[in-house]
This record gives C-alpha cells, sequence and structure tokens, in this order.
C-alpha cells in the first residue's frame, strides 16, 4: 500500500480532523500529497458526506498555520536547523529553487508556490522566513494563495468526484512536472543572464 493510500484510508476513516493533520503537516514539509486529499474531499462534498464550506476552511486553516510554522523556523530557528531539517527531508534541492524564488519573486512567488507550484511551498516558507521577508506581507500572500488552493482542488474534486481515481493519478505526476518546468525556467533566465553579461 503506497503512501497516498494510506493517506486516503485514515482520511476515509477519521475524516476532518485526519484531513487537518495531514494538510498542517504537509505544509510544514513532510512529504504529504496535499493536493490529492483535497480532490477526494471534494468528492466526498458531492456525495454530501462533509460540507463545503467547512472543508475548505477547515483546509485553508491548516494549511496557513502549518506555513506559519515553517516562516518561524526559517526565521528563528537559524540557517543551520534550516539546513538540517531541509537534509532530513531530503528537500535540500527544493530549498535553493525556494531561496532563488524568494529573491526573485517575493510575495509573488509566495502567492504562486501556495496554489500552482505547490512541491516548492514548504521550502519558500523556510526561505522567507530566513530572509526575514516582512511577516504580515508573507503572511496576506499566504493566506490568499492557501485559500485558492483549498477552493480550486476541492472543488475539482466535487465536479469530477465520479472520475477522482484517475484525478488523483494525474495530481501526482502533474505537481513535479510543474516544478521540472519552473527549475528549467529559473535556470535558463539565470543563464541568459549570465552571457549577457560576459558579453559587456
Amino acid at each position: 500500500m503506497s503512501l497516498t493510500d494510506q493517506l486516503l484510508t485514515a482520511f476515509a476513516n477519521y475524516g476532518l480532523p485526519a484531513l487537518f493533520g495531514f494538510v498542517l503537516l504537509g505544509s510544514v514539509g513532510l512529504p504529504i500529497p496535499g493536493s490529492v486529499l483535497l480532490v477526494a474531499a471534494g468528492a466526498l462534498v458531492q456525495q454530501g458526506e462533509m460540507d463545503l464550506r467547512w472543508v475548505i476552511a477547515l483546509v485553508s486553516i491548516a494549511a496557513i498555520l502549518g506555513d506559519q510554522i515553517g516562516y518561524g523556523i526559517g526565521r528563528f530557528g537559524g540557517r543551520r536547523l534550516v539546513d538540517g531539517v531541509a537534509r532530513r527531508l531530503g528537500g535540500e534541492r527544493h530549498l535553493a529553487r525556494a531561496e532563488a524564488l524568494a529573491r526573485r519573486w517575493g510575495g509573488f512567488g509566495i502567492f504562486v508556490s501556495r496554489w500552482l507550484l505547490t512541491p516548492l511551498g514548504s521550502a519558500l516558507n523556510l526561505a522567507s522566513g530566513m530572509a526575514a521577508y516582512p511577516y504580515l506581507r508573507f503572511l496576506a500572500c499566504d493566506a490568499t494563495g492557501e485559500l485558492l488552493w483549498a477552493a480550486e482542488y476541492v472543488l475539482l474534486g466535487a465536479l469530477l468526484s465520479d472520475r477522482v481515481a484517475d484525478l488523483i493519478a494525474l495530481l501526482g505526476n502533474l505537481s513535479w512536472l510543474l516544478v521540472g518546468l519552473v527549475g528549467a525556467a529559473v535556470f535558463g533566465w539565470l543563464l541568459l543572464g549570465l552571457l549577457r553579461s560576459g558579453r559587456r
């Protein structure tokens, strides 16, 4: 049984408290497929087993709280602690990409990493904290993006509830494809900048 299957089984057995806990831990940085769980929650909303407003509110709060923990670790934990956490969670590459994204895009990068480039989200929380990004601005961009993330995936699960298994399989691959494409674009942009500066 895969990790995703185990999480879906726990969610089916324990409902919203399990969903809250999994989303919180995923936002802090554990490798938990939160988007997949939201799609499953959307299917349950469609079947009348859960209330749409409660699911979106609970998921948003869990994700925002987890992001604040990550930001706090980056801000107050110091570089050594952040590197240790990233190493233990296997996220050194994500942290490096997130730091580049944080330096380049600031609040827009925080917002986009909540709902589109979700695998970079937890690393960007750490990077934003380490860079002492203004907290209230971080919170505003974070909360807006997490609310959008919760709404889009829960509604997607509700709309496509008859095809949830196919959608869950697709989401597992699509997130990493998006990260790869963004990574390639950032690398290309940096390389182009180096080539241009070398010609001067």
